[in-house]
């Protein structure tokens, strides 16, 4: 398609910051949400797509300084402060720039802020997606292997454990958060998608409870 601003400088110095960010927030998952949305877009014809990809491919530009402050700064809203200085840099109009902007100060699962147009919400829903089914169960593991977490545990165990804790397995992030993203989505086609990735999720999680949860006293 064709952007009304420099794509690929943009493209460029948002790869070359979130190449080394934290791996479930990297560069690859970017282009996941990018591939996500634009599927979406497919069913929604209506939305402007300029504005949607755009949104997608910086929805998480400030997600290395939120890291670095172990989560007191809010990604989305200090990357939509960033958004309109980096895109006039690029060459993009200001209107564009701050409809991308508030397209992904409002895509925070657990933010306050409600996507308020129609591209807010397929990056809301393009992102959460990313959470879910094959890839949202590897992302789930990989942030526990950093955080040196369990590889399982019960769910007792796991919903009375504290964020960033030994017991912050991948389960407990499915039980805490992306058993509850379906009925978050936003547009019909985010929520077809994520009921049946979530399925998929469930039936991951049931099997490997079987195969884990066994007692002690019985070995």
């Amino acid at each position: 398609m064709e952007y009304h601003g420099n794509y690929p400088d943009l493209y460029g110095k948002v790869r070359n910051k979130l190449t080394n960010s934290g791996s479930c927030h990297d560069f690859d998952h970017t282009l996941r949400v990018m591939h996500n949305a634009k599927q979406l877009l497919k069913n929604i014809p209506q939305a402007d797509v300029e504005t949607v990809m755009l949104a997608a491919l910086l929805h998480d530009i400030a997600r290395p300084e939120e890291e670095q402050s172990r989560g007191s700064l809010c990604h989305a809203k200090l990357g939509a402060q960033q958004i309109p200085g980096l895109m006039a840099e690029c060459g993009f109009p200001a209107e564009l720039a701050q409809k991308v902007s508030e397209a992904v100060r409002s895509h925070r699962f657990r933010g306050k802020d409600e996507p308020s147009t129609l591209e807010a919400e397929i990056v809301f829903d393009a992102d959460k997606l990313d959470s879910l089914g094959a890839v949202g169960i590897g992302r789930a593991f990989l942030f526990a292997g950093h955080e040196n977490a369990r590889l399982h545990n019960t769910a007792e165990v796991a919903l009375a454990s504290e964020a960033y804790s030994k017991e912050d397995t991948a389960y407990r992030e499915y039980l805490v958060k992306l058993r509850y993203l379906p009925r978050k989505m936003r547009t019909a086609a985010g929520r077809k998608a994520a009921v049946e990735r979530a399925a998929f999720m469930a039936e991951f999680f049931e099997k490997l409870d079987t195969e884990i949860n066994f007692t002690e006293d019985n070995l």
